[in-house]
């Protein structure tokens, strides 16, 4: 069965929000076995929202519409499919009756335009709404499904989840298709699918790569009759890739390099410090991006001026002899952090963010630094791109290299 999302409200065309129900969306939709052809966006017009409910009709069996529900004049959902179907809008009093006590309960006076919401057409059913007063519709029509979902996406996704995915379940018999996502560091797109080529011409389960600010992501979907063959179909090609890329995975799925980083120390009883450069700031504001962080992360350093590294006590003929964009710099950085802040390892990160060159070495140039209190080590990379983008490589890279050498650090490594 073909689905197709659509998701309304000016602002997305503006760009003032992301449309997140889209994505949270097309990675629901293969669990049921169901193909996403389409993802429209349009703008608060009841017209145009008609124009693209009729292409949506045309073309697939199942249409998912987020936003446009609430109770002010541009929200224009309910109208535009009653006006598509030729179906007339009541209002249903229970549910009127609902929001006067929820507003009640609360007690806030209900405006009038709420009453809106409450509108209803003969072939729609109400779906209700646990986390708002927009609830949704669910229409089946002509061998063809049409779902309405709140646009905020805390009461979309709990609709979805609670009562919209049921639903499909009980109405949808066909094959499974399910996902898993590799997250690599240190290669290029062109480096990964080179070396995963064997694999990319499969049909099921199928490979594709594409780069993302914390590295080259390679998403393996499998289809099948049930979950469990898929799941299974996925296990074996994963181990195939794991076979040739394993040094440069870090994660799936949702990972992220911070929490695993964070994962590692708190398993290894191990603490944190770092101090950066160039960065400004943005590993520490990284990592502490984990809540609970506090129980490994003991803080940053930012040595960003003169003055800040003067204070630090920086060696000044270090920074002569070898330049603060170097090796030795980062080592001596990591050191410093550990030391000052009594953690048990240290990360230094220096390096050229732009626009120009310094000291020679050209933008995008990185080193990173660490050091356990054994022994220091540092690693270099370099990341063209803009002042934004490097910044954010440097962190990556940190936190990548931060990854390897915990997992090599002893299980019984003390904290400082």
């Amino acid at each position: 069965m073909k689905a197709e999302i659509i998701s309304i409200g000016t602002e997305l065309l503006l760009g003032e929000i992301t449309d997140t129900n889209s994505a949270y969306l097309a990675g629901q939709l293969p669990l049921l076995g169901l193909d996403l052809h389409f993802i429209s966006t349009v703008g608060d017009n009841q017209q145009r929202l008609i124009d693209t409910l009729r292409h949506a009709w045309q073309r697939s069996d199942i249409i998912i519409t987020t936003g446009g529900l609430g109770p002010t004049q541009d929200d224009v959902t309910r109208e535009a499919i009653a006006e598509f179907l030729g179906e007339k809008i009541t209002i249903d009093q229970d549910l009127v009756k609902k929001f006067e006590e929820l507003f009640s309960y609360y007690k806030i006076a209900m405006p009038p335009s709420n009453i809106k919401q409450a509108a209803i057409i003969p072939s729609a059913e109400i779906i209700q709404n646990p986390r708002g007063t927009a609830p949704g519709w669910w229409i089946e029509r002509d061998n063809r499904i049409v779902i309405t979902m709140p646009g905020p996406p805390r009461e979309m996704q709990l609709m979805w989840t609670k009562e919209i995915l049921p639903r499909l379940q009980q109405k949808i018999v066909g094959a499974v298709i399910i996902s898993k996502t590799l997250k690599l560091f240190g290669l290029t797109e062109a480096e990964v699918d080179d070396k995963a080529s064997l694999f990319l011409s499969a049909t099921n389960p199928t490979l594709a790569t594409y780069a993302k600010s914390d590295g080259i992501y390679l998403r393996i979907t499998a289809k099948a009759n049930t979950e469990s063959e898929a799941q299974q179909l996925i296990i074996q090609r994963e181990a195939d890739i794991r076979a040739i890329l394993s040094d440069y995975i870090w994660g799936v799925n949702s990972d992220t390099l911070e929490h695993n980083v964070g994962a590692l120390l708190v398993a290894k009883g191990l603490s944190l410090a770092t101090m950066e450069s160039y960065t400004g700031g943005l590993l520490a504001n990284t990592i502490t991006n984990i809540p609970g962080s506090s129980r490994y992360f003991k803080g940053g350093l930012i040595a960003y001026t003169d003055d800040a590294r003067a204070a630090f006590g920086f060696d000044w003929q270090l920074i002569s002899q070898c330049g603060l964009i170097s090796a030795k710099a980062a080592e001596t950085m990591a050191t410093m952090a550990r030391e000052k802040l009594g953690a048990s390892i240290g990360a230094g990160l220096t390096g050229v963010m732009g626009p120009a060159e310094v000291e020679g070495k050209p933008v995008g140039t990185i080193f990173v630094g660490i050091d356990d209190g054994q022994y220091s080590q540092s690693f270099t990379k370099n990341y063209p791109g803009n002042r934004l983008q490097v910044k954010q490589r440097a962190v990556t890279s940190a936190l990548f290299e931060l990854r390897k050498t915990l997992l090599q650090e002893g299980n019984d490594a003390p904290d400082s």
